[in-house]
């Protein structure tokens, strides 16, 4: 697809070893090739919407953060460990989101996609 990836977010690649793949190597070809297609930048965008996750599949192991994820639901989980990515990203960046040396750059996104994520998960710096 002539398409350049660069990086495979940590939440995508989790749901992506954790699925079980009942259609074998079919299915997992045509969930990368419909993130090529969907992805904007180098940074592939899975849609794991799309993956059919049984209940035994959705247990997911200890988190770091003092919020459980509600039910087990993926879309939690996946919230909550990107939560963590770009609160990560922020500190060791000394929450500059852009240039060469911010958070956006380190996560590879734009600076503009990371801002909107910040809002998005309620993100903010405590003072102290």
């Amino acid at each position: 697809m002539n398409r350049l990836i660069e990086t495979i977010p940590s939440a995508a690649m989790d749901a992506l070893c954790r699925y079980h793949w009942p259609g074998n190597i079919r299915e997992l070809q045509n969930v990368i090739e419909r993130a090529v297609i969907i992805s904007t930048g180098p940074v592939l965008s899975v849609d794991v919407a799309d993956l059919k996750f049984s209940e035994a599949h959705r247990v997911v192991g200890k988190t770091t953060s003092s919020k459980p994820p509600i039910n087990g639901a993926l879309h939690d989980v996946l919230e909550q460990s990107e939560r963590e990515q770009i609160l990560k990203a922020l500190e060791q960046c000394n929450w500059i989101v852009a240039g060469q040396r911010g958070a956006a750059a380190h996560l590879g996104m734009k600076r503009s996609t990371l801002q909107q994520r910040i809002r998005k998960l309620g993100i903010v710096r405590r003072s102290g």
